[in-house]
């Protein structure tokens, strides 16, 4: 009995802790859910926990001073002396707070303390980032123009376009490097694949320029061609590594029994490998798409920053402002942007459970 409350305690203790390591990672996050759908004002005069009920110091009744009071001295109020600075910060009296509502005038607003809340919630963030803000120019007559921006939407779909592909492609392409280097025997397979392995430490960066310049020389910069093959190559060190620390591990009897049946490598492949790879292949799919998706250097390098092009990345950051006065449809845009991850995500997750307990039952 003692063994069993023993663990049971430590299974609670562990439990809290994760119940709060998880409420800390959801809080700024559910905050800034919050302030996806509070319009700009309010989001600059107050705190995204103001939007549920609390309690507030209301306006009350005003309290009229003398003129001629001296605010270096003692101030009374009601049969109480204060001095200025308390009133400037507000001061507790008999459940009430006094506080000066015209320093020069010499009036005190008496507030009370009651619940409010603020429950002023809108879609016009996501309005504005998803159809595009509206400008005021001013013409050189005095009149003034209003101008839609390009909006989100477009730059959504662009992401979508460079994300998928750059993601199966390398995926697929690793995933048959994997086999040959686990499962196939070719003169110089360890020097190729100490290579591969060698350009995981390689920075991407020292690639842009000599890429660039081959892109230029074929036609391929600023088309989606030319992404695809971009990601695709920066990406198959890490995805062919990871795959083939996976498929390594197979049972050697399966390709054994398959090869005694008259499959060819292509059937293994396809019948046996990729069946059993489900769990390795939705897991560096949700990275290598992770990281296609939240990627600015690569896009900014080989497809460029026009309009029509843009990809999330560069959107959102264009949504700052020069002056980072917009930054309050960042929000709405950081949800936006991690729509299609969680979509992807769990739509991989599923397949990924699958993949684990396949097999694991027989019968």
């Amino acid at each position: 009995m003692s063994g069993k409350k023993k663990r049971k305690g430590s299974k609670a203790i562990v439990n809290i802790v994760l119940g709060v390591i998880c409420f800390i990672w959801l809080l700024p996050t559910l905050g800034l859910f919050i302030s996806s759908f509070r319009p700009a004002a309010d989001i600059l005069q107050t705190g995204w926990w103001k939007a549920f009920p609390h309690q507030e110091w209301k306006a009350g009744e005003t309290l009229q001073l003398s003129k001629d009071v001296d605010l270096r001295e003692p101030i009374e109020v009601d049969g109480k002396t204060y001095t200025d600075d308390q009133l400037k910060a507000g001061v507790k009296a008999d459940g009430s707070r006094l506080m000066w509502e015209n320093r020069r005038a010499r009036t005190i607003n008496q507030q009370e303390q009651g619940w409010k809340m603020t429950p002023d919630l809108t879609l016009d963030n996501y309005n504005n980032v998803l159809s595009g803000k509206e400008y005021k120019l001013k013409q050189a007559d005095g009149s003034e123009t209003v101008q839609k921006g390009t909006g989100l939407s477009q730059a959504f779909w662009n992401t979508l376009t460079i994300a998928v592909p750059a993601t199966v492609i390398p995926v697929l392409i690793a995933s048959f490097a994997a086999y040959a280097f686990a499962w196939l025997r070719f003169p110089g397979r360890r020097t190729l694949f100490v290579i591969i392995i060698a350009m995981l430490v390689i920075p991407i960066q020292v690639a842009l320029i000599p890429v660039l310049k081959d892109y230029t020389a074929l036609g391929l910069n600023g088309s989606y061609l030319g992404i695809w093959l971009a990601h695709t190559a920066f990406g198959l060190p890490l995805v062919t590594y990871f795959m083939y620390n996976f498929i390594s591990q197979l049972p050697k009897d399966l390709f054994e029994s398959a090869f005694m049946d008259g499959a060819s490598h292509f059937t293994i492949f396809s019948r046996l490998i990729l069946p059993l790879s489900v769990p390795a292949l939705a897991s560096i799919g949700i990275f290598q798409f992770l990281w296609v998706w939240n990627d600015y250097l690569v896009s900014l390098i080989f497809i460029g920053n026009q309009p029509s092009v843009q990809v999330m990345s560069m959107k959102i950051a264009d949504l700052v402002g020069s002056r980072g006065n917009d930054w309050h449809l960042l929000t709405s845009a950081a949800f936006i942007s991690m729509l299609m991850p969680l979509a992807i995500f769990f739509l991989l997750q599923k397949y990924f459970v699958r993949g684990l307990m396949g097999g694991s039952i027989k019968g």
